[in-house]
């Protein structure tokens, strides 16, 4: 990508994902920025040509857009208000990225505060996995003013292609949460066909051949059964965070009045697999469970 803005840009959060959506970054924009809570974490990228910031403050102090990426709203919560957090270095005219999944009501608190110091803030949480981040084709969904979201699209298209603008800050985060919801249940029903053919003896790469291109294919039938059907799941995106997500949502549906039975024994199927020591792998480790249930190897 040509850059637009000669900004400098800041990049809090360098964990699976955000190291990887730093790295877009750092080679679409000349002057980048980069902080993370456990030290070591930015060497790659400091030595592919960004800078180092001491604490987000710093980064805060220099940096005119700053994109974060990090667990949970708490965590979100700490690096912009806490001791030497974001805001304490934030300039008047400044504008925060939050590709973190969070509660859409907490983002909307958060833009305010942030408002009161005039500083414009934009939800833009991402969907595509590490694989979407490593390569640069994150789907991303983004709440918030139509100008602010303006000046964040060059950054946000460095990391993602398909960028979506989907109304007020919180908007973003609403469909983030559909986003997990509807995984939840898709991962489920992957898992569930790959075990009944397993159990009949199929030959499953020729059965996901068969499925992929029709009304049963999806991103996780694509990209996912194979992990399913080897019983081997690599991490892509931790069932912990999944859960993490899931919360967000079932907590929306009660406020909401919204059945989401799927998604809630998604939630259950996922609490069990973290109480047994499975809360890192990959989401699609959900077919552990339809797996045990259908005494296959688990």
């Amino acid at each position: 990508m040509t850059p637009t803005t000669t900004a400098s840009i800041g990049f809090v959060g360098l964990g699976t994902m955000g190291a990887a959506m730093a790295q877009h970054l750092v080679a679409a924009f000349p002057d980048v920025i980069v902080w993370n809570r456990t030290p070591g974490r930015d060497e790659a990228l400091v030595s592919a040509g960004a800078r180092r910031g001491a604490t987000p403050a710093a980064v805060g102090a220099e940096a005119t857009i700053v994109v974060l990426c990090v667990t949970d709203a708490p965590q979100v919560e700490e690096v912009l208000f806490g001791a030497n957090g974001l805001a304490e270095g934030l300039r008047p005219g400044s504008l925060v990225i939050d590709c973190s999944t969070i509660s859409p009501l907490r983002a909307q608190e958060m833009a305010a505060r942030l408002r009161d110091q005039r500083v414009s803030f934009v939800d833009a949480p991402v969907s595509g996995g590490s694989e979407g981040a490593q390569k640069g084709t994150l789907t991303i969904m983004v709440g918030g003013d139509d100008a602010d979201v303006a000046r964040a699209q060059p950054v946000l298209a460095a990391m993602g292609t398909t960028i979506t603008h989907l109304g007020p800050v919180g908007a973003g985060q609403w469909t983030k949460a559909i986003n997990q919801v509807i995984l939840a249940g898709t991962y489920i029903g992957v898992a569930e066909g790959m075990t009944l053919g397993l159990k009949a003896g199929l030959d499953m790469e020729k059965v996901v051949g068969a499925l992929v291109g029709g009304a049963a294919g999806s991103w996780v039938l694509a990209n996912r059964s194979g992990r399913m059907i080897d019983n081997d799941y690599p991490l892509g995106f931790k069932i912990e965070l999944h859960r993490k997500d899931l919360a967000i949502a079932l907590d929306l549906a009660e406020t909401t009045g919204t059945d989401l039975a799927v998604a809630s024994l998604a939630a259950t199927y996922e609490d069990a697999l973290i109480a047994h020591g499975h809360g890192g792998d990959d989401n699609s480790a959900l077919a552990r469970i339809v797996r045990e249930r259908s005494n296959l190897p688990h």
